[in-house]
């Protein structure tokens, strides 16, 4: 079978991409027809998410393992199926490829084509400039850099009225952080 997924960003309208796969590739493979098709680096961390129908995220399959609880099953992309976690159209999905800040496409299987098979993951549809991708070095400058290195400005955070100076060891004099650990005791 092939599965055709369409995904689309709400960070830029034009933007779409059509891909094609076949419905036993593993998930590594679909993440990296994706990143090709919007000519994004390998080196960042990214995650798909099965979805229910209102676009909240149930189901995680990681890019490497992830440690969690024992009682959570754990999905890796280079060794989950495809048809393992979906197996219906209109199936929703996100593709995180932006952890930091959780950016994502969204994506939808749009059509199964029984049948047939697919050798290769295969974009069949571009329309419109992907979203720019956040590098991981362009994090590394966030702990060194300056704010203009970093393209931020005093804004970033949206409060305009904001100043850090305002911020001194007395804004913190009436909260007593050792009587609320020893009420935890």
């Amino acid at each position: 079978m092939i599965y055709k997924f369409v995904l689309v960003s709400d960070e830029a309208d034009d933007f779409m991409r059509e891909i094609s796969i076949d419905s036993e590739a593993k998930f590594i493979d679909l993440n990296n027809a994706i990143l090709d098709s919007v000519d994004y680096t390998k080196d960042n961390i990214t995650s798909f998410f099965i979805c229910n129908d209102d676009w909240e995220k149930e189901q995680e399959i990681t890019l490497m393992e992830m440690d969690t609880a024992s009682d959570i099953d754990s999905y890796v992309m280079d060794d989950t199926v495809l048809s393992e976690l979906i197996s219906e159209e209109g199936q929703k999905l996100l593709f995180v490829y932006d952890i930091i800040s959780d950016r994502a496409f969204f994506m939808q299987l749009k059509d199964i084509v029984t049948g047939k098979d697919l050798d290769a993951p295969v974009c069949t549809k571009s329309e419109g400039k992907a979203p720019e991708q956040t590098k991981m070095e362009d994090f590394g400058s966030l702990k060194t850099g300056t704010a203009a290195d970093t393209g931020m400005d005093e804004n970033f955070y949206g409060d305009e009225d904001f100043d850090a100076d305002e911020l001194d060891e007395d804004s913190f004099s009436d909260l007593n952080f050792d009587d609320e650990l020893n009420d935890l005791r």
